[in-house]
């Protein structure tokens, strides 16, 4: 009876082992998809123009709350390199700078605006993660004022 037992517990974990091995295969060919798959791809192209801040307020809030999606001076986080996380930052990153790149020279500073006083921007998943990208309402009128500045626009 004993090794009846024996035997039913031996058999239960050995479904385990296939199941594991199948999982750190996939898992380590999920690394390779940045490399090939191009909304995945984790990259700073060269930026095709400079910012000429108004201060140095201005620009330190935009790189805390905007330049990691809206730029190609990403700061790219040990985590974005290990999938399957860092295909959803890749990802949303990319779709940033398809959005809104400063880098690009791209001032549609009125729908900057908008989008940081409504609140949509920086979005909540990103905030889950850069807590100091939170914005009070001076830091948003501060940034919107030194936005509409340093990327050329008279009106407010």
């Amino acid at each position: 009876m004993e090794t009846e037992t024996s035997n039913t517990h031996s058999k239960r974990r050995w479904w385990f082992l296939p199941v594991l091995l199948t999982f750190i295969v996939l898992f380590v060919l999920m690394q390779f998809a940045r490399f090939v798959v191009p909304p995945f791809k984790i990259s700073n192209p060269p930026s095709r123009y400079t910012v000429q801040w108004d201060s140095p307020r201005t620009q330190s809030l935009w790189q805390k709350t905007c330049g990691d999606c809206h730029s190609n001076e990403t700061v790219w986080p040990w985590y974005s390199y290990v999938a399957p996380f860092g295909w959803l930052i890749a990802y949303d990153v990319n779709q940033g700078r398809d959005e809104f790149n400063i880098s690009d020279g791209d001032s549609e500073d009125d729908e900057i605006a908008e989008v940081i006083r409504d609140g949509e921007m920086p979005p909540a998943i990103y905030l889950i993660i850069h807590n100091d990208a939170k914005l009070s309402e001076a830091d948003k009128n501060d940034l919107i004022s030194g936005l509409r500045s340093s990327l050329g626009s008279s009106d407010s």
